[in-house]
């Protein structure tokens, strides 16, 4: 006789099976709590707790939100954050990579700036990327802002160019460098790209 399937399993295995299909790692979902994929455990400590401010510069937007606490990530603070983070042309929202999240939790920290990140772009859908490639020849076909791996960033009271010699000595992906448009690209993505 087979047993009835248990729903909160079922609704487990659809979010990792959402998860896949977007490209990103399935985290196991616990409470309100969010496993660290083997992926974006490099810190080494697994106590206290990391935290990340945003000013979207589209929308005006501001958060704040704990996104990590003693070895977990809060999947209630990660979705505000793919929230502040989505393509402000379409209102489409989609999984941000937890990579990036402590990439640029890392890069504020060596930068000194307790300032919000100011995001120029975040999550990009794929219309919108295709707006923008019309636009300009700088944007990639298949840029890594439509996975959720890549955000275009500034801190107000940080030299451009410090921030962007932070993220190169970083070397945890892309680093692109638009002075003009006053914004450093950072992404996830394979290591040891740099333009600009």
């Amino acid at each position: 006789m087979t047993q009835p399937a248990n729903p909160a399993r079922r609704r487990i295995l659809n979010l990792g099976l959402t998860a896949i299909a977007c490209g990103v790692a399935a985290p196991v979902w616990a409470a309100n709590v969010v496993r660290p994929p083997s992926s974006v455990t490099h810190h080494a400590s697994a106590s206290g707790v990391r935290m990340l401010a945003f000013h979207n510069l589209h929308t005006d937007e501001r958060l704040r939100a704990v996104y990590w606490k003693d070895g977990s990530y809060d999947r209630k603070a990660w979705a505000q954050i793919n929230h502040v983070l989505r393509d402000h042309r379409t209102g489409q929202s989609h999984v941000m990579d937890l990579r990036l999240m402590d990439l640029l939790h890392d890069v504020q920290a060596h930068v000194q700036n307790d300032r919000p990140i100011e995001i120029i772009s975040g999550y990009r859908s794929a219309q919108s990327n295709a707006f923008l490639r019309e636009a300009s020849n700088g944007v990639a076909k298949n840029s890594f802002h439509m996975r959720g791996m890549a955000a275009d960033i500034r801190f107000d009271g940080t030299p451009l160019p410090r921030l962007h010699q932070v993220a190169l000595a970083m070397d945890r992906g892309g680093v692109g460098y638009y002075p003009d448009s006053e914004f450093v690209h950072l992404d996830v993505g394979p290591r040891d790209r740099a333009w600009g």
